[in-house]
């Protein structure tokens, strides 16, 4: 029997969380899942030092979904400017689409409504991925009409393989609805 959990990772699991990231989003591992980024962005998708504050810093943590032991799925949860912010959600590519990431999705927004009391959840989504856009309005985020520029020269954040990247904000209301 598979036993699934959640748990907050430390700065212990930085490696594990980089690798997990990096299968789902980048080359030719991460086109085994739905996530794949390989056409759009080459290098890194997340850096380590960036995860590390992330880890450390007040009202954010980074949340693992652990099968049999192993780290299987993660994603960032802050908060910022007042809401909830999701990130980094990354799920092993061998394991898209069988609900992981539904469930750490809605962990995530329990989390950061019923412990930290927060009304919305927020996230970017790189706008012309449209399967990935559709897979978020199905779980209730709207596309807000915010765009935000992709940090192109930063190349801890990935290598742009074209120049039309940006980020749209997508936003939930995390209130009970009537």
């Amino acid at each position: 029997m598979q036993t699934t959990t959640f748990r907050t990772a430390t700065v212990a699991d930085i490696d594990a969380i980089v690798a997990l990231v990096t299968a789902a989003y980048r080359g030719d591992s991460s086109r085994t899942g739905w996530t794949t980024e390989a056409d759009l962005l080459d290098g890194n998708r997340i850096d380590p030092e960036v995860l590390r504050q992330d880890i450390l810093r007040e009202r954010s943590l980074v949340l693992l979904v652990e099968l049999n032991g192993s780290a299987v799925a993660c994603a960032h949860l802050a908060e910022e400017d007042g809401a909830g912010y999701f990130g980094m959600f990354s799920v092993n590519p061998s394991l898209q689409g069988g609900g992981i990431g539904k469930t750490l999705l809605s962990e995530a927004e329990r989390i950061a409504h019923e412990q930290w009391g927060l009304t919305s959840m927020r996230m970017t989504v790189i706008d012309i991925r449209d399967e990935l856009v559709a897979f978020y309005q199905r779980r209730g985020y709207r596309r807000t009409g915010i765009y935000k520029p992709f940090p192109y020269g930063d190349v801890r954040f990935g290598i742009p393989l074209r120049q039309d990247l940006r980020f749209e904000v997508l936003e939930k209301s995390l209130e009970a609805q009537p």
